[in-house]
């Protein structure tokens, strides 16, 4: 059976968020949920210069090492986008054995869900996906709303 993935808005400001991983795709990510989180932690030896600042302004918390499972635990979300598949894969089985929400940034298959393109204007938050299987037309769709959005009186 197909995965079926329900659109819907959640409150994070309280949740405790774990991303595995320091790279770009981690780094995207993060800067999505900053919009909504404040408990985020990474785990990774290296960060970019990006995840870097990040920490610096006191926006996420690093531990400057691999992931272990002990990490995991408590968490009410994790993200898997380490450079590792394998590391990605033993903490996506982690997750579903601890029934912890989890997406992993290389298998699509994989995830409990999906990040959504957002288009924001004051406070409407609009949030696009297509079931993780067309980045391009969730892009030109975003491009489309912002466009229209930014001409509204909403």
């Amino acid at each position: 059976m197909k995965k079926a993935y329900f659109p819907m808005f959640v409150d994070l400001s309280e949740k405790r968020i774990l991303v595995i991983g320091g790279g770009r795709i981690a780094a995207r990510r993060i800067n999505t949920l900053l919009l909504f989180a404040e408990n985020i932690k990474v785990v990774a030896p290296r960060i970019c210069e990006e995840l870097s600042e990040l920490e610096q302004q006191g926006k996420i918390v690093w531990v400057k090492r691999g992931w272990k499972e002990a990490d995991t635990v408590g968490m009410d979300m994790v993200l898997a986008a380490s450079d590792n598949s394998a590391v990605n894969h033993r903490a996506v089985v982690f997750c579903n054995e601890s029934g912890i929400l989890v997406n992993s940034a290389d298998d699509k298959k994989k995830c409990d869900f999906y990040f959504p393109a957002i288009v924001e204007k004051d406070d409407l938050i609009i949030g696009i996906g297509a079931n993780g299987e067309n980045p391009a037309k969730v892009k030109a769709a975003r491009q489309q709303l912002e466009d229209l959005l930014k001409n509204s009186a909403f």
